[in-house]
């Protein structure tokens, strides 16, 4: 590559990806202190990484996959106290990556795919291992604990969780493990368990262990149920175990409140019969059924898991109740049910909608939770009822971002059941007078599924209003690509997926839309694909973000932080996704 004529320093941007360039990645690169991206991929550039590069200290994100490089990981990686993306796949390097690496605090993204890498990795990344000659057991600490299978797949001498092959006593770690090859292997290994043998093993000891893992869930599970008194009324004693578990969980700023409540059997016993029982989860809540049916109730929202109604109590607090449907009248699905709800009620944080008490009767499920007053994030940024939206100030919109993955966060990290929410989206995310963010609606889907409810059968007597069939929502455009999938399961990745596409929202003002194809499976909202497009062409950010927002000048460094953040929530990619944690602490970074 010829530097004659080398660009101005104060550039910030290089992209010449697949122009076919060869020769060495030129050293002077590091002499570009303003460059924040530099983009080099699917090119032949060989040789080892140059040690000057890490000069430019302004390196947001470096992309150099799909070359010929070779060498080691150069140690000065750590001097880019800004590198938040690197993408090394596809290349010839190897060695074992640098032991400072866990010192990039800044660090999210990290794609070594395709390489001869070996040895430890920071905790605090997400990353990508497949088709390397790593080896041993896989820890199930800090990052790694985090990951599915496909972050590893292709290195055919790791063992362990979450691959669906057991270590055995001749493995070794991998964490400080130099890789090996087959060619490594000694005389005995090679004259050893033929592949075939070792496959069939390795499926029986999975089979085993997961067989086993399901007695052990079973017993523990009905140890608990007998523990709750096996009652319907979805209380049980708020034991120290539990403060401890909170207290241990206060990492995302959660509150908690302690509850200590009595055991009331007779009322389980009425419910469990087929008597509808009121039960409050929460001390402080105060409720007769009697009052509830005599309240005024008003319709907020329909959709397809419910119909939700706004009950004015006679003291004059204003509660949400949603209405479940008919069905599930049995013991067993009662009993699940108020361990679902006891688990959804437990919940405690500024950012969440608190769950106050819980209706079972053959006929009729409700849930009660505290009444937001401003409606939700889809009011505020498009109207209702012919009102015109509410112009959200930037400052406005970073809070209600940031409060939102607090709430998330703590879902997924601190909930007693890591709870996935499954269904983010503006509409879920309520909003105060001001404008304080509340995540609504996680453990629906889970209850309903319980009570094999139908919320669209007729019926209902809240406030003397019938409950109408509805028609069930569309395919989400919020959803993640794999949750497109039919018969996929629920993970914390589809939820980080989702509020990256709400972040796009608020930060453009525009809608997700999905294509018309002839399959939704695997498709990527268009806002997605419009933003990612944008930035790939060097696009001005005027272009992109929301009209409402351009006068804010001073935000635009915040405002170009958050679109980052947003895109890494929306990598096509589960396994590249941050964790919601992650997500939430780069947020309260920006404009602090």
């Amino acid at each position: 590559m010829n530097t004659t004529g080398f660009p101005d320093p104060r550039v910030v941007g290089i992209a010449v990806s697949g122009k076919n360039l060869r020769g060495y990645i030129p050293s002077e690169l590091g002499t570009l202190i303003y460059l924040r991206r530099l983009n080099l991929h699917n090119n032949n550039f060989y040789g080892s990484i140059p040690d000057q590069l890490f000069n430019a200290t302004s390196l947001h994100s470096l992309f150099l996959y799909g070359n010929n490089l070779s060498g080691s990981l150069p140690p000065l990686i750590c001097n880019l106290p800004m590198l938040q993306n690197l993408d090394l796949s596809n290349n010839s390097l190897s060695g074992s990556l640098p032991d400072n690496l866990k010192n990039c605090k800044q660090l999210q993204r990290l794609i070594l795919a395709q390489n001869k890498f070996s040895g430890d990795l920071a905790v605090t990344v997400s990353f990508d291992l497949r088709n390397n000659n790593l080896s041993g057991e896989i820890p199930e600490t800090g990052s790694f604990a985090n990951q599915g299978p496909t972050a590893f797949l292709n290195n055919p001498l790791l063992c362990g969780f979450p691959l669906q092959k057991p270590c055995t006593n001749s493995n070794f770690s991998l964490s400080g493990t130099q890789s090996s090859g087959p060619n490594n292997l000694s005389e005995t290994q090679k004259k050893g368990i033929g592949p075939g043998l070792i496959l069939l093993i390795s499926a029986a000891d999975a089979a085993g262990l997961a067989f086993l893992g399901l007695i052990i869930a079973y017993i523990y599970w009905k140890k608990k149920d007998s523990s709750n008194g096996c009652s319907c009324t979805g209380k049980r004693k708020f034991g120290e175990s539990d403060r401890r578990k909170l207290r241990s969980c206060a990492c995302i700023n959660g509150f908690q409140n302690e509850d200590s409540e009595n055991e009331d059997h007779e009322k389980g016993e009425r419910s469990a019969k087929g008597e509808g029982e009121l039960v409050a989860i929460d001390k402080g809540f105060s409720i007769e059924l009697d009052e509830l049916l005599r309240a005024s109730a008003y319709v907020l929202g329909k959709s397809g898991l419910g119909i939700v109604y706004k009950v004015v109590l006679g003291n004059g607090v204003a509660v949400a109740v949603r209405r479940l449907g008919e069905g599930g009248s049995d013991q067993q699905r009662c009993r699940e049910f108020a361990a679902e709800v006891q688990a959804i009620g437990k919940v405690k944080h500024p950012n969440v909608v608190k769950l106050r008490a819980y209706y079972w009767a053959p006929d009729e499920k409700l849930l009660i939770s505290d009444f937001i007053s401003n409606g939700n994030l889809t009011n505020a940024m498009k109207g209702r009822n012919g009102q015109p939206s509410t112009n959200l100030s930037w400052s406005t919109r970073l809070k209600i971002a940031k409060g939102s993955a607090r709430g998330l966060a703590y879902l997924h990290e601190c909930s007693p059941r890591k709870f996935v929410h499954g269904n983010v989206k503006p509409s879920n995310i309520l909003l105060d007078h001001e404008f304080h963010p509340y995540i609504s609606d996680f453990g629906l889907n889970k209850l309903i599924t319980i009570t094999g409810s139908d919320p669209s059968s007729s019926g209902g007597f809240i406030g003397g209003l019938p409950y109408k069939s509805i028609q069930t929502e569309r395919t989400n455009n919020y959803q993640a690509p794999e949750a497109r999938v039919i018969g996929g399961r629920p993970t914390q990745k589809w939820d980080v997926y989702s509020f990256g596409v709400v972040l796009l929202e608020l930060l453009t003002g525009k809608s997700p839309e999905l294509s018309p194809t002839t399959s939704t499976s695997m498709e990527i909202p268009d806002l997605v694909r419009w933003v990612r497009k944008g930035f790939e062409e060097e696009n001005p950010l005027s272009d992109m973000v929301d009209p409402m927002l351009l006068q804010e000048v001073h935000a635009k460094k915040e405002v170009l932080a958050v679109f980052h953040v947003a895109l890494a929530c929306t990598e096509a990619d589960p396994e590249i996704r941050p964790r919601m944690k992650t997500v939430s602490e780069n947020l309260e970074r920006i404009g602090t």
